[in-house]
């Protein structure tokens, strides 16, 4: 039994309906789900001991016991008796009561009407509003088994209110599905196939197959069947056979397959016919329901009528009538049933039999199909017809209001944004003006600022002549090359603000170009063109006077330094410097040369002022220096600067 269990509950099946590490373990059938096949009543019967809650146990029971009608009335009797046992010991009465609803549902197909209508009246003063239109319906079903079309219409239309009033989609489907069928019965096809298909509507929106979308299906065949249109009876008759036979609905298969005996019989169809008659008794006989027996061989009966054989006609209405018990209750299809056995004693020569079968489906119908009944339902349909064109009065004043307000919105929406537009054109003009003027005050301090760095360079070259014409002046060669290399030192300036005046840069420098200038002056300065060799080995980079204008003095007092010292003996060389970007706020500098280097600890040629400036300029830069002594001398700077380009 445990590997039963196992393997039942790893079915998808089990899955879908029941997940026990949630606090709701219970994904109800025909609400929460309907992926799941026949086998469902098996698996609600077997999880029954696992659950723990009261309300969810209830909830699967009544389940059980609802959907067992459908195909064994004894069986679903027996869960409904637990059901009831189980909330009185609890004294749940909410619980009780929608137990007693399931219970009239199968009292009432047990042609048990009386009692039927005692308990479902009991129920309805312990359940809420919510389940009112559902044991309404099954009030409704009590009076149309009894004949009294009227009254089961009545209810029929307070489950509608019902359900329009708390927007229950089920009710409202549930309602006119069965105003549907008590027009079918009155032979008001248009109408019947008018709120057959309006029901259909409702379930399809709800997107599950259930029971009652089921039998719906099986009405709108009807009412297609009965304006001849046989094409389309076929089509809705065959979608409920299809989920009839998903979920094991034998009420509702034997239905269908009762009807079809007729479409087949229209059609001329008889082998079909035939098949649908087996079909209908075999399904009436798993339910054990007389009334769906009694209609079943009803419709053997008519089929036989059909083709003649008259004998084989009366054997089958006579068994349909004899089931038909003193409780059956159902002036309809009694009725049919004393017509068609009249019909087939006259077609056999019995003229004395079958005018006792035509006066008692004279008198059955003049029950059933009362002027007052015709009448009732008329008044009601005119009554529900009024009430629905009063409602879409009022949703269309509803509508017109909304229109109103929507349109007084919009104009409220259009005349702020008007002014929203004014404002924004006045402000747009306004900054169009400062704008202008901005640029105008740009441009003059642009050009001033050009100006400016034209004067400071041309003011450097004044310097700079100055040293040159002081240099030609001084006989002592150590004197002379210092006063050199501040001529060469301010020259560095002096091309930064020419740069910056001949460029569209008027804080920053691009100092491939800078430095290039610069090498090729020094070059010149020191007559070694033809002798040394200075590679650029960099990227464009633009960098801001502040950085420029120091990194400039330092390449100047290396290129210096290689002149005086790296290559001695008038022997030639190369000189290298690498500028580049090495982090977002970062650059390296290199300036290397092949001469014949330093050695480590060696006493400072000259008066060390190159090496010292060298030195104060890359704190200036916040920077690091490295000197690598061979081969040849290489300077290796890094500095931290913003504003890279």
């Amino acid at each position: 039994m445990t590997l039963f269990l196992s393997a039942l509950f790893s079915t998808s099946g089990y899955g879908q309906i029941f997940d026990f590490s949630k606090p709701n373990p219970y994904n109800k059938v025909f609400v929460g789900t309907d992926d799941f096949d026949s086998s469902y009543l098996q698996i609600l019967e077997n999880a029954l001991d696992k659950i723990e809650t009261d309300t969810i146990k209830f909830s699967v029971l009544n389940d059980l016991a609802y959907y067992w009608h459908t195909r064994n009335l004894t069986f679903a009797l027996d869960f409904t008796e637990e059901g009831l046992k189980l909330t009185s010991q609890k004294n749940n009465s909410l619980w009780n009561g929608r137990f007693q609803i399931t219970q009239g549902s199968i009292l009432l197909r047990q042609e048990k009407l009386d009692s039927a209508e005692a308990v479902l009246k009991e129920a309805e003063k312990k359940v809420p509003e919510s389940d009112l239109a559902f044991l309404n319906t099954q009030l409704g079903y009590v009076y149309e088994r009894r004949g009294q079309l009227g009254r089961a219409a009545d209810y029929a239309l307070e489950s509608l209110r019902l359900g329009e009033k708390l927007n229950d989609e089920k009710a409202m489907g549930l309602a006119y599905s069965d105003l549907s069928n008590l027009f079918w019965k009155q032979a008001k096809f248009e109408e019947g196939l008018e709120y057959g298909l309006k029901s259909l509507s409702f379930f399809e929106s709800r997107g599950l197959n259930d029971l009652d979308y089921d039998f719906t299906l099986y009405i709108v065949g009807n009412n297609y069947l009965s304006l001849n249109e046989y094409s389309k009876a076929l089509e809705y008759y065959n979608r409920s056979i299809e989920i009839g036979e998903r979920y094991g609905f034998y009420n509702n298969l034997s239905d269908v397959y009762i009807s079809l005996v007729d479409l087949y019989s229209f059609l001329k169809q008889f082998d079909k016919a035939n098949e649908a008659g087996k079909n209908a008794l075999k399904y009436a006989y798993l339910l054990d329901n007389s009334f769906m027996l009694m209609r079943s061989y009803l419709s053997v009966g008519e089929l036989q009528n059909q083709y003649g054989n008259y004998q084989a006609a009366i054997e089958n209405i006579n068994k349909s009538i004899n089931v038909a018990t003193t409780e059956f209750g159902d002036g309809f299809f009694l009725s049919k049933a004393f017509e068609s056995l009249g019909t087939a004693y006259a077609g056999n020569g019995q003229y004395k039999e079958a005018y006792d079968a035509f006066s008692k489906y004279d008198s059955l119908k003049s029950i059933v199909f009362t002027a007052e009944a015709d009448q009732r339902i008329s008044l009601l349909q005119t009554e529900f017809e009024v009430a629905q064109k009063e409602n879409t009065i009022d949703l269309q004043e509803i509508k017109l209001k909304q229109q109103l307000a929507t349109q007084r919105l919009i104009l409220l929406i259009s005349g702020l944004l008007l002014l929203f537009l004014i404002v924004l054109f006045f402000s747009f003009r306004n900054n169009r003006k400062k704008n202008k003027l901005l640029r105008k005050q740009n441009r003059e301090k642009e050009f001033l600022l050009k100006e400016i760095h034209h004067r400071v360079k041309n003011n450097l070259e004044v310097v700079s002549s100055l040293l040159a014409l002081q240099t030609a002046q001084i006989k002592d060669p150590n004197v002379a090359s210092a006063m050199k290399e501040s001529q060469n030192r301010v020259y560095s300036m002096s091309i930064i603000h020419q740069r910056l005046y001949q460029h569209n840069h008027l804080s920053s420098i691009e100092m491939k170009d800078y430095l290039f200038n610069l090498g090729t002056h020094i070059l010149d300065s020191f007559g070694e063109e033809e002798r040394i060799k200075i590679n650029y080995k960099m990227p464009e980079l633009y960098l801001d006077v502040d950085t420029a204008v120091p990194l400039g003095l330092i390449v100047n007092e290396l290129l210096t330094n290689s002149f005086k010292y790296a290559f001695p003996n008038k022997q030639p060389g190369e000189i290298t410097i690498n500028l580049e970007k090495i982090s977002v706020h970062e650059i390296q500098l290199l300036v290397k040369d092949n001469g014949i280097g330093q050695t480590v600890g060696e006493p400072i040629k000259g008066t060390g002022f190159g090496k010292k400036l060298i030195e104060l300029l890359t704190q200036q830069l916040d920077g690091t220096m490295e000197v690598i002594h061979s081969p040849g001398t290489q300077y290796l700077f890094e500095f931290k600067v913003n504003g890279l380009q």
